[in-house]
Parts: structure tokens; sequence; C-alpha cells
């Protein structure tokens, strides 16, 4: 009687990791970013949001001279891979004036994009969030 109760149990718990698979895998596409562009946003840091899966920073600035300032939201990787790579959750505060290299989205009405760079222009220190550029 205590084996088929087993042998459910764990059919459940099977059929339950094989459902949430589909989310996982479509939570890591990137294909909204345009990498074949790549635009240097300046501006002031809004946010650095510390969390995770993914990192992101929100900055207030333009991607050309005279041009209209706006909000972009710029997606990194993970805390982790981010402190293996010189970060820290103070390594960009609101104020900072920056200039981020980044593949914009593919929809211009976003006004985002993935991060590749951002250098302080205070400090003139440079962040990556390519963990191979680093290697």
């Amino acid at each position: 009687m205590q084996y088929p109760l087993r042998a459910a149990g764990a059919i459940s718990v099977v059929l339950g990791l094989l459902a949430g698979i589909p989310t996982v895998a479509a939570h890591h596409s990137t294909s909204m970013f345009d990498y074949s562009r790549s635009l240097t946003v300046e501006g002031i840091v809004k946010e650095l949001r510390w969390v995770n899966p993914h990192v992101s920073l929100e900055i207030f600035g333009i991607t050309e001279p005279n041009g209209e300032p706006t909000d972009w939201l710029l997606e990194t990787t993970s805390p982790s891979v981010l402190v293996r790579l010189g970060w820290s959750r103070t390594a960009l505060k609101p104020g900072d004036h920056v200039r981020a290299q980044i593949n914009p989205s593919r929809d211009p009405e976003q006004h985002g994009g993935t991060l590749s760079t951002v250098t302080s222009l205070e400090t003139g220190k440079t962040f990556g969030t390519n963990n191979r550029e680093q290697e």
C-alpha cells in the first residue's frame, strides 16, 4: 500500500519539475535586444536594482548630442556574476554621472537594452557585464 503512494509522490514531483522547464527556458531569451547595434547613453543614474535574477540600471540620459533626455532601463546579468567582475551593490549610486554602452531593445519605444559597459564619469572606473570578456 505504501509503494503506490511513494510512486505517485515521485511522479508528481517529476511532473512539477518538467512543467517549470519552459518557463525557465523562456526567461533567458535575449531576442528582444538588437545585438547588431550599439548605443551610448550618457546621463545620471536613477537606480541600480541589485536583485536576482538580473541586476538592472536605470539612467536618465541621452543617446545623441542635444537629444531629449529620457529614462533608460538597462538589463545586466546576475549579482553573483557582477561581483566576480568587480561590481558591488554600491558601485553606482543615484546621481552618479555615467556613460553606458548598450545593445538597445529592438522596439525603439522601449528605451531600454542590455548593458555592455558603464563608466563613471566622476571616477573614470568602467564596469563590464560580460564574464567572457574579463577572462
